[in-house]
């Protein structure tokens, strides 16, 4: 395993260096054609960006997907890898995501040349997570998913010490929409308002209201949350402008509840801001539903990562608000997410989505066993013989 991890850190940090914003992932596809490439396998790549690789031969056992978009973010890291691409960077660690299953990708084929992998594994690259619409969807649209009975992920995970994975039954992620609200009206003085539509104070109304509206008309065992990330209106402090936009977005724990919210938000919205006679255009995206980890793979993570890392390194995680589309795989087929912890021991605890954001690269290692370990167990649980076991 040495030899390829040195390899995989090398190929982290070059792309890394390198991110590449949603559905515009061509340099990171053609860095991981190449390295299949390389190993002998053939990957086919998605129209445009993204590519899928099956490693083995005879029915797919096991489907593993990796994201590999970056995010719009400054790093702020002072890593000698840092991005090259200002204001772009890997903030999520989908880098990390990426050099796993590639890892696992390298592995298994170096398993299959030694005649011991007895089944067919395929791993999944797929661009645009990190946007709307889904590029989980565009994948599957392109049938990524065909003859896969079940399929795994990982998560990097900044709360959790490197060397250990978190896992739970059931929903793992949230639902997460977009809104995006524009209103207009007239503007004026504003020692006037009264002959205007006071457009600061409507975005404030809706700003505080819709939130509290929707929190007495849905369950609140449903934990909706709606937080907004952007406010602008206005260039002088005695104008009142003629338009404001704001935007946010809407999560949600449970699926049933994220339907009749996503209905419920539109009307709210609406009717905070009639008092105030403004125009509101309304742009809500839906985005995805919580991920849902199935029992059987999450023991199939499970057992994977007692077999390679110990029970000890296995924690339980708990749901997160963030939303995640490989949702959109796991309503098709059944599957799982697994948490991979990036803390240094004793070191800084980061948040994803953060420009400082420095995973420890430890995790590689851990994250190729375990999924590599899961590859082999679905190969044996499929009806196929044994698989041999991942050296440490």
């Amino acid at each position: 395993m040495e030899p390829l991890v040195d390899r995989l850190v090398g190929f982290r940090r070059d792309i890394h260096a390198n991110p590449e914003l949603s559905f515009r992932e061509f340099r990171t596809t053609g860095r991981i054609v190449a390295a299949l490439e390389e190993a002998g396998l053939s990957p086919q790549r998605f129209e445009g960006v993204g590519v899928f690789v099956d490693v083995g031969r005879g029915p797919i056992a096991l489907g593993l997907r990796a994201d590999i978009d970056a995010l719009p973010v400054l790093e702020e890291t002072g890593l000698p890898y840092a991005s090259t691409n200002e204001g772009v960077c890997h903030a999520c660690g989908h880098d990390i995501h990426t050099t796993v299953m590639l890892g696992v990708a390298l592995l298994l084929k170096n398993m299959d040349d030694a005649g011991q992998l007895h089944g067919r594994i395929r791993v999944i690259f797929q661009p645009a997570e990190e946007t709307l619409p889904s590029g989980a969807l565009f994948v599957i649209s392109q049938g990524a998913l065909e003859g896969i009975p079940r399929i795994l992920a990982l998560h990097c995970e900044p709360r959790i010490d490197a060397g250990k994975i978190g896992t739970r039954i059931g929903a793992i992620t949230s639902a997460s929409d977009t809104i995006k609200i524009e209103l207009t009206g007239r503007g004026g003085h504003t020692s006037r308002p009264h002959l205007t539509e006071d457009m600061v104070f409507a975005l404030a109304q809706i700003a505080v209201n819709v939130p509290a509206v929707l929190n007495r008309r849905i369950d609140v065992r449903s934990a909706v949350s709606v937080v907004w990330g952007q406010i602008h209106a206005g260039s002088a402090p005695n104008a009142i402008p003629a338009s404001g936009y704001m935007a946010g977005t809407m999560r949600c724990l449970d699926a049933a509840a994220w339907h009749g919210a996503g209905e419920l938000l539109d009307e709210v919205v609406r009717q905070v801001a009639a008092p105030y006679g403004v125009d509101v255009k309304l742009e809500h995206i839906r985005g995805v539903p919580p991920v849902v980890n199935t029992a059987e793979e999450t023991e199939l993570i499970e057992d994977a990562a007692r077999a390679e890392i110990g029970s000890s390194a296995i924690v339980l995680t708990p749901q997160s608000m963030g939303g995640e589309d490989f949702a959109w795989m796991t309503q098709r087929v059944p599957g799982a997410m697994m948490r991979l912890g990036t803390r240094t021991p004793g070191g800084d605890t980061y948040d994803l989505h953060r420009g400082d954001y420095i995973p420890d690269e430890r995790a590689i290692a851990v994250g190729v066993r375990v999924m590599a370990r899961a590859a082999l167990d679905a190969i044996a649980a499929s009806g196929a013989r044994d698989g041999e076991p991942v050296e440490a």
